[in-house]
């Protein structure tokens, strides 16, 4: 039975980066477990090869949600990635921070060091900002390349102009002291290609000697003696042998907010009477795990348009074709895009203090809503979603096989509270697609009619056509020893058990206000430092101009 100092399970945004800086004294060894393939399909790295790989199960988890009322019955698709850099490898590429709040409500919530002074070294340590940047903000210095999109189109530029004219302020840096704004979108592509948490942060380390990857390891549980976690054992395929790998220092699940909770579940930690459910032997009864599931529900509002070519058309035939060669010559072109290329941060009411809303343009339209497949007819897209959703839910195991998909019950607009904001946000996208620049353009209303008027039809059109954003966190919440729901401390270790520490966004107690993937990569930054012992970086405190 081979040793190793740390057993990571999970080679998504955090695990990549926690095996790079482990690894990096050339002397503690590190073995890290992935269940999906090695990352060398070239869709992975071509941005617009998103619409193929995230719907390819050799790549993905194709997991779905549990019906809901919020979903009117529906079961949502829910991919994660499943590949060296885990969803880094699928997803939109999008890089949001979030708010200074969130990060201090983390700290109010009783995890000492984890306000936004506290947070912002980590975030500037991790990224490599390419182009015009405050540096007081913002890394120069790391390993993944954050670039603002180069690719340009009227409706994008309409959006921006009519947005702006509402009083949304134009072309801020939402990664710095303000997030509310309307621009395009800062991402993870560099010289027209994906900059995953693979690319970035585990093949630079992957030639080191104390550095094992195993690909196809579909991790089955943690061993445990005691209370002490010594190891995990993992299979090549189901029905497969059981292999090995001990810890002699820790365990460190990164396994993302579905599958880590279920892991720690079938390995005897967790609700005691989900564990007598599935005949698993307890190790440490532990309310919170899979609890407080939260994840940001999508919205989208389709525009028929007129005059303008739009991506409809563009990823067809001869005008394809044409992208090609633009990309292959190293401009600008829709196969290096994200699926929502321009941004609005804005607030659903006046009221409200600081901004709950998060808007993707695109000056394209996807059959049913769904990204991947194109309308027939030229369209445009404005999705949002809230981003400090109140209704939670929960992941738990079905059955003790490692195997079966875990049941996954977001519960969207269950809270009262959320329902009132997806209402107010679909009247503001109205206004948003309704704006001069845009009208231009404008030939009608597609998705939701013109017809839905009432509070209750814009509610009951949420219902029908929503789906995930893809960002589920908080099953394994940190918090303190008074919450009775906090699975780790602010040091990330799970509490009641030894050597076993969570680095995921399971382990956010609140939404960040933004895409996850950003704050992911922090925590494992900061984690990095916990583990090893080191003196966190100073706070910075830029102040807010």
């Amino acid at each position: 039975m081979e040793t190793f100092d740390y057993v990571i399970v999970g080679a998504g945004a955090a695990g990549c980066l926690l095996a790079n800086r482990l690894t990096a004294d050339g002397r503690t060894t590190v073995c890290l477990l992935e269940a999906g393939p090695r990352d060398t399909n070239p869709f992975i790295h071509i941005p617009a090869g998103f619409i193929r790989i995230g719907y390819n199960p050799r790549y993905t988890w194709p997991l779905h949600t549990e019906p809901g009322e919020g979903t009117a019955g529906r079961r949502i698709l829910l991919m994660q990635g499943r590949t060296l850099g885990g969803s880094s490898s699928i997803n939109g590429f999008n890089y949001t921070r979030g708010q200074t709040g969130d990060y201090d409500e983390w700290a109010a919530l009783g995890n000492r060091g984890w306000s936004y002074a506290d947070v912002l070294p980590y975030f500037r340590r991790t990224e490599r900002r390419v182009g015009k940047a405050d540096s007081r903000y913002r890394g120069k210095d790391g390993a993944l390349p954050i670039t603002d999109c180069d690719w340009r189109h009227p409706l994008c530029d309409a959006f921006i102009e009519g947005a702006a004219a509402m009083g949304i302020p134009r072309d801020t840096d939402y990664n710095g002291p303000r997030q509310e704004g309307v621009g395009y979108y800062q991402r993870w592509i560099h010289e027209g290609r994906r900059v995953s948490a693979a690319k970035a942060f585990l093949h630079p380390a992957t030639s080191r000697a104390n550095l094992s990857v195993r690909t196809g390891a579909h991790a089955t549980r943690i061993t445990f003696e005691g209370r002490r976690a010594t190891g995990v054992r993992y299979v090549r395929s189901r029905g497969g042998d059981e292999l090995s790998v001990q810890a002699a220092r820790e365990v460190i699940v990164c396994a993302g907010a579905t599958h880590t909770p279920q892991l720690l579940q079938l390995s005897g930690v967790g609700p005691g009477e989900l564990l007598q459910r599935l005949g698993v032997r307890p190790v440490h009864v532990l309310a919170g795990v899979g609890e407080n599931y939260r994840d940001h529900m999508m919205v989208r509002s389709i525009v028929r348009v007129k005059g303008v070519e739009t991506i409809n058309s563009t990823a067809r035939g001869w005008r394809l074709v044409r992208e090609i060669v633009k990309w292959s010559l190293g401009r600008p072109s829709i196969l290096a895009i994200s699926p929502s290329v321009a941004y609005a941060f804005w607030r659903s009411r006046e009221s409200v203090g600081r901004p709950d809303l998060q808007f993707h343009f695109s000056p394209g339209s996807y059959a049913s809503g769904l990204t991947g497949m194109l309308d027939s007819f030229p369209g445009m897209t404005l999705g949002f979603y809230q981003l400090r959703p109140e209704s939670t839910g929960f992941v738990r195991a079905r059955t003790a096989d490692p195997f079966d998909d875990p049941a996954i019950q977001p519960n969207y607009l269950d809270d009262e509270r959320d329902r009132r904001v997806v209402v107010d946000a679909l009247r503001l996208t109205r206004t948003l697609l309704h704006t001069a620049p845009l009208m231009a353009y404008h030939d009608r209303d597609e998705a939701p009619p013109a017809s839905a008027q009432s509070d209750e039809e814009l509610l009951d059109y949420a219902r029908e056509r929503c789906s995930t954003a893809w960002h589920p966190m908080g099953t394994c919440r940190m918090g303190p020893a008074s919450d009775p729901s906090a699975v780790v401390d602010d040091e990330l270790r799970v509490r009641g058990v030894e050597g076993l520490r969570i680095v995921d966004a399971s382990i956010m107690p609140t939404m960040p206000s933004g895409n996850t993937g950003a704050p992911t990569m922090m925590i494992a930054e900061k984690a990095a430092d916990l583990i090893r012992g080191r003196a966190p970086l100073p706070p910075e405190h830029p102040g807010i101009d």
